[in-house]
C-alpha cells in the first residue's frame, strides 16, 4: 500500500482506487500543482521470471509511455503527466477523469434505444479515428475502460499495452514472446486472442459493445453460429436493418 507515500517528492498517494492483476490504481495530489488530482498507476511485473523479464518491461514501459504522451493531446483521451520506473516497479501519473464509466449505463437487461446507441457508436469512433491514424490498438475496448465525463463527452481510458509489462514472461533465453493476449473475453476477436491483434481488432470490440448495449446481453453469452463463427444478435435486438448491416460487419468473424 501506497497511501501516505509522496512519490518523485511530487505524487502524493491520498487513497486507493482499485487493485487488479495488473497492480494497484490510486487517487493523488500533484503538489507542484496545488488542488491537481491525478491518478496513479503502479505497475507490478509477475513472477516468474521476474528479473529476466526486466529488460523487456522497461522498454515496453518507455514505448508505451510514448504513445500515452502522444494520445493525450485528444480531449477525450487522458493526459500523462509523468511515467518512472523504481527498483522494477512502474508508475504512470494521469489525469483524473470526473464522471462515469459505461458500466452505469450498459448492463445486463437494460437495452439502449438506436437512437442513443448510434450516438454512442459515433462517438466512440471519433475517438478511435484518432487512435488508429497513430497506428496504434487499445486492445480492451469495454464499458469499463470507456467514461462519461461530467461534460457528457465521452473517454477512452486504460489502454491495454501497458498489460504487456504486467504479465510478461520469458520462455527461451534470448526471445521475447510474442504480443500477449491482453483484453477481455467477448471482446476479442479470434486474432487477438491468437496474439495478433489488428486495428480492425478494436473495431470488433467497439462491435460488441454496442451490440450489448442495444441487446442487453453481454458478448460472451451471445451463442455463435456453429458454420461460421459469426455472433448471433440481430433476434435480439429492436433496430433498423440498416444500423444491423453496420453492427454485422463490424463484428464479422
Amino acid at each position: 500500500m501506497l497511501v501516505g507515500v509522496t512519490l518523485r517528492d511530487r505524487f502524493k498517494i491520498i487513497k486507493e482506487l482499485g487493485s487488479g492483476g495488473f497492480g494497484d490504481t490510486y487517487l493523488a495530489e500533484d503538489i507542484h500543482c496545488k488542488n491537481r488530482l491525478c491518478v496513479v498507476k503502479h505497475l507490478q511485473l509477475k513472477p516468474p521470471n521476474t528479473a529476466a523479464a526486466l529488460p523487456i518491461a522497461q522498454r515496453l514501459f518507455a514505448t508505451e509511455a510514448k504513445v500515452l504522451y502522444k494520445l493525450g493531446v485528444h480531449d477525450q483521451i487522458p493526459t500523462l503527466y509523468a511515467d518512472f520506473e523504481v527498483n522494477g516497479q512502474f508508475y504512470l501519473v494521469q489525469e483524473l477523469i470526473r464522471g462515469h464509466d459505461l458500466t452505469k449505463e450498459i448492463y445486463p437487461g437494460n437495452k439502449l434505444t438506436e437512437i442513443a446507441a448510434r450516438q454512442l457508436l459515433i462517438d466512440i469512433l471519433e475517438i478511435l479515428a484518432f487512435v488508429q491514424q497513430e497506428q496504434i490498438i487499445h486492445r480492451d475496448i469495454n464499458p469499463q475502460n470507456i467514461m462519461r465525463r461530467q461534460d457528457g463527452k465521452i473517454i477512452l481510458i486504460d489502454f491495454g499495452a501497458v498489460k504487456e509489462i504486467t504479465t510478461l514472461h520469458v520462455t527461451t533465453p534470448g526471445h521475447e514472446p510474442r504480443s500477449i493476449a491482453a483484453g477481455t473475453i467477448g471482446y476479442m476477436p479470434s486474432e487477438q486472442f491468437q496474439g495478433h491483434p489488428k486495428l480492425s481488432s478494436d473495431i470488433y470490440a467497439v462491435g460488441m459493445l454496442i451490440i450489448y448495449a442495444i441487446t442487453g446481453i453481454q458478448p460472451h453469452e451471445l451463442p455463435e453460429d456453429p458454420t461460421n463463427g459469426e455472433i448471433i444478435w440481430r433476434n435480439r435486438a429492436d433496430v433498423s436493418n440498416g444500423f444491423a448491416k453496420i453492427l454485422t460487419k463490424m463484428v464479422r468473424y
